[in-house]
Order: structure tokens, then C-alpha cells, then sequence
């Protein structure tokens, strides 16, 4: 596992706008206009922000229509996700979710 792949994975994870959409993506597949107003967002930062976010395979994109519908890796991060879930309900006193 080479250093810099590690530290781009979870620099996705630490910039805030990319986390919104991350936790946004959880619930269901959306349209990046569905990302931006759930998220309050301009469509142009939510779509460089899922450009990013697809280079790391965090989300995945399907064509539907003249839409993009995005949704998280199943596989790998929404276990992540659920496995940060736990642990910050469980260790992580005082924080808000």
C-alpha cells in the first residue's frame, strides 16, 4: 500500500464539503443537483468535489438519462462508514452527530 494513496483516500474523508456529500450519499443514490441543494452547495463545487471523489472509486457514477446518479461503494466505504459510526458513538463523548 504505497503512503500517498492512504493519504489521498483519507483527505477525501477530511475536507469538509467532500464529507457532506459522502454522509448525503449514504441514504440513497442522488443527481449532483440533488447533492448540491441537500447539501447547500454550488453544482459546480459538488461536481468537482464527486470528480475527486470517483478518482478514489468513494463513489461511483451511473448514467441515466442526461443525469448522473452518484452513490458510495458499497463494498468497501459504507462499512467504513458504519464501522466510524460505531466507534464514534462508542468512544467519541460529547462530539454531535
Amino acid at each position: 500500500m504505497k503512503c500517498d494513496a492512504v493519504e489521498v483516500f483519507f483527505n477525501n474523508f477530511a475536507q469538509k464539503t467532500k464529507l457532506k456529500i459522502i454522509l448525503t450519499l449514504k441514504d440513497k443514490p442522488l443527481s449532483v443537483s440533488e447533492i448540491s441543494k441537500q447539501i447547500n452547495e454550488e453544482q459546480s463545487k459538488v461536481s468537482h468535489n464527486l470528480k475527486k471523489l470517483a478518482q478514489c472509486n468513494i463513489v461511483k457514477a451511473e448514467q441515466k438519462g442526461k443525469q448522473r446518479i452518484y452513490s458510495l461503494n458499497k463494498e468497501t466505504v459504507l462499512p467504513l462508514l458504519q464501522l466510524v459510526e460505531k466507534h464514534v458513538k462508542g468512544h467519541c463523548q460529547g462530539c454531535k452527530r
